[in-house]
């Protein structure tokens, strides 16, 4: 396949949002993350793979158990390039057709969802979402102004969980209030509380707001929360990235969590 071939020009095109808003796909890079959407069952489009240097070895297994030969595309280094936006384009890429997600998942019983509002460095809000998926999170919502879940250093970032727990794009404004409709606590972090984060409860169903650092939470989202809370520092660092802070704050509501069931 040549860079003159139509698909791969619509390939390289998801390189940009407005390509991806329109076509509902995306791209993945790389055998790591080209796995974990076979293994989660993600609706693959195509593998593409560098036809000089094969299909990578790991990958075999899985596409074979999903039993679409039809799916794998062998492309030039220049194809690969130019749909990856990469002088050293991985060996691997998948285009993959953006999910559908349950709204409901925000809403199951103790749920634990973390919501950014303004993170706009893709590394921070995939980190985020990594970290959401690490202590078993059961989502993670984008509100306005936050980086394109789909932009192709944000889905590095996730280093795959991107596919193991539901990822939401919604409006903050509206979405805020009917979650304390149903009981859900709202806790957002704030430089000005005088609350720890290690004094508050997290045990019950509650949802974990962070902003950007250099912004912090809009004050429309802040003014929705019932608590605010702040990661004490007894150094003289300023403050924590936005994904260290959610981090060490998703730790201890697994910390509180685990300890809440013995």
């Amino acid at each position: 396949m040549s860079v003159q071939n139509a698909r791969a020009k619509s390939w390289a095109a998801l390189l940009d949002k407005k390509h991806r808003d329109r076509a509902g796909r995306f791209v993945v890079e790389g055998i790591h993350l080209v796995q974990e959407a076979l293994r989660c069952s993600a609706e693959i489009e195509a593998v593409v793979y560098d036809g000089e240097r094969g299909l990578p070895a790991e990958l075999k297994r899985e596409l074979a158990l999903v039993e679409q030969p039809e799916l794998l595309v062998s492309a030039s280094q220049a194809v690969m390039a130019k749909c990856t936006g990469t002088d050293s384009p991985p060996p691997v890429f998948a285009v993959v057709i953006k999910p559908v997600v349950n709204e409901e998942a925000l809403f199951r019983e103790q749920s634990l969802v973390v919501v950014l509002d303004g993170v706009r460095d893709p590394g921070n809000a995939g980190t985020i979402i990594r970290s959401a998926d690490a202590v078993g999170a059961d989502a993670v919502v984008l509100g306005r102004g936050c980086v394109d879940l789909y932009n192709p250093k944000t889905v590095r970032s996730t280093m795959g969980s991107l596919f193991h727990l539901p990822v939401i794009e919604a409006d903050l404004g509206k979405l805020l209030p009917q979650a304390k409709e149903r009981g859900i606590r709202i806790a957002a972090t704030s430089l000005q509380s005088a609350v720890s984060c290690f004094d508050c409860n997290w045990t019950g169903p509650t949802w974990l707001v962070l902003g950007s650092e250099s912004d912090g939470i809009s004050p429309d989202v802040l003014a929705l929360a019932d608590q605010s809370v702040i990661i004490p520092i007894r150094g003289k660092a300023e403050s924590l990235n936005v994904a260290m802070a959610g981090t060490v704050i998703l730790y201890e509501a697994l910390r509180q969590r685990e300890l809440g069931r013995r």
